[in-house]
């Protein structure tokens, strides 16, 4: 039977990486690591993902 977190990490991850992709952002390296508790890896992006991402947080934070 599959550890819950697990599967919520997982979901967690599909989320994320829709949202993501919903403003044309990839983070290459984003996945989940299989610790205990398991954790979301944001991983590496080149600059301009990174200003990308900044920029579509500043917009929804209102900014």
């Amino acid at each position: 039977m599959p550890d819950p977190h697990d599967i919520e990490a997982q979901a967690t991850v599909q989320e994320l990486r829709g949202a993501l992709a919903a403003h044309d952002i990839k983070l290459p390296s984003l996945g989940r690591d299989f610790g205990t508790p398991p954790l979301v890896i944001l991983g590496n992006c080149n600059i301009a993902t990174a200003r990308a991402l900044s920029a579509v947080l500043r917009k929804a934070a209102g900014r």
